[in-house]
């Protein structure tokens, strides 16, 4: 194979190469193979027309589209490893010729990946990080499980922030009942900032039996665009008004929260090993992020491609939309409960994926640079983990992963390890 590379900006360029008659006989042996199934001609049963007959009545020219899309997905990868080129995003093919008899001169317009200029990567210092535990932090701990536990008991008095209502409720704009405005038997926390603002701030005061005007103004943004900054008026009505009962702090209290353990003093200290564990699990990642931040700063990346940027905001945009639609919401349902477009999420993703791109890129270079070194061995204990990380079988991991993608990403890791573990913390 002949093949030429030849840059026509900073990172973009035409990569021109040939395709053997060998290869060209293979792809119009398997293009005809496909259409001929399909052909009715007189004389011959569907699908049986011999391949002269074929060439006689279309030209064998007729096969040739559909052959260069057979050839293409085995001899492009070979022609961008003999040019040496790494591509980041999918090529526009043109042709140059396509003789018969002669080999086939093909043209791709590609996106390659920009040069990384390193700066400094190992031994940087990073902000000093956190990992004493408080008692005042235990003890808040303690509260929000003691909160967690409380009960809801009628209250005659009336109604305070933190205690909730029960409420029926319409709202109306202009006189004008509008959708989605209604609700019954809603219970509702004052003070938790779950309505529209303001709305909670006026049943403060209220009782049990009460009906109440509450007088809202929806914000700007609000999603209903026929309701964004437009004053309405919500008919109350307060059915109950309930407080929170706490139960005690002792040992039964403890026993309920944890039943690993026999008293609230065994309790706090487990609260405690537990919140110094997460403390120091959340200065790695502290320290970690902000190693690898500062790596990025210190590289130069020229011009980073666009298409790179875009494929990475579709990509996340396609996981976002999965897992909601894992939680049963559609992309349509998610779009219309948010009042957004595909156009609002991709400008949401824009910001962290360009971040994302880049940290991805300095971080191969850096890969590049110490030469890691992967072993079947790593390879084998990187198949083990992730088959224990997802509750896969080992084949099932195997199978979907393959030995180059198992290898990047154990660089990878090897090369974020070791910026992480020389940076010095200050």
């Amino acid at each position: 194979m002949s093949t030429k590379w030849e840059k026509k900006g900073t990172n973009d360029g035409v990569l021109t190469f040939t395709i053997s008659e060998e290869d060209i006989q293979k792809g119009l042996d398997a293009a005809f193979k496909s259409v001929k199934k399909d052909l009715n001609v007189p004389g011959f049963r569907k699908g049986k027309v011999p391949r002269q007959m074929f060439n006689q009545m279309y030209g064998e020219e007729a096969l040739y589209e559909d052959a260069l899309n057979h050839i293409l997905p085995s001899v492009y990868p070979v022609a961008v490893e003999e040019a040496g080129i790494d591509p980041v995003s999918q090529p526009t093919i043109g042709v140059e010729s396509m003789e018969k008899g002669q080999p086939w001169v093909i043209t791709a317009e590609v996106t390659v990946k920009p040069e990384v200029k390193l700066g400094e990567y190992k031994n940087l210092t990073v902000e000093k990080q956190e990992r004493d535990v408080t008692d005042a932090e235990v003890e808040e701990n303690i509260k929000q499980k003691q909160a967690g536990q409380a009960e809801l008991v009628i209250k005659e008095a009336a109604a305070e922030n933190g205690d909730t209502v029960v409420i029926d409720f319409e709202g109306f704009k202009d006189d004008v009942a509008f959708e989605g405005g209604k609700g019954e038997n809603y219970s509702l926390e004052l003070g938790s900032n779950s309505f529209i603002p303001g709305f909670e701030d006026q049943l403060v005061g209220t009782k049990a039996g009460d009906d109440v005007d509450v007088t809202v103004t929806f914000p700007e943004e609000y999603q209903a665009e026929d309701l964004a900054g437009q004053e309405a008026v919500f008919k109350v009505h307060v059915h109950e008004v309930k407080v929170k009962e706490l139960p005690e702090l002792d040992d039964e209290f403890a026993k309920d929260i944890d039943d690993e353990v026999e008293t609230l003093e065994e309790l706090t200290a487990k609260i405690k090993e537990e919140l110094v564990a997460a403390k120091i699990a959340a200065a790695e990642a502290a320290i970690e992020e902000a190693a690898i931040s500062l790596a990025v700063e210190n590289a130069e990346i020229v011009e980073l491609p666009e298409s790179m940027i875009h494929e990475e905001v579709h990509r996340a945009m396609n996981e976002f939309l999965t897992n909601m639609q894992n939680q049963g919401i559609s992309p349509e349902l998610y779009y219309q409960m948010t009042g957004s477009t595909p156009e609002d999420l991709h400008k949401q993703f824009e910001g962290e994926a360009e971040s994302r791109v880049r940290t991805s890129l300095v971080v191969e270079a850096i890969v590049e640079a110490e030469a890691y070194e992967v072993t079947e061995d790593d390879i084998n204990a990187e198949i083990t983990s992730l088959a224990e990380q997802y509750n896969m079988e080992v084949e099932a991991v195997r199978g979907a992963l393959t030995d180059d993608m198992l290898a990047h990403d154990i660089k990878m890791k090897h090369a974020i390890d070791m910026i992480t573990k020389t940076a010095t913390e200050k």
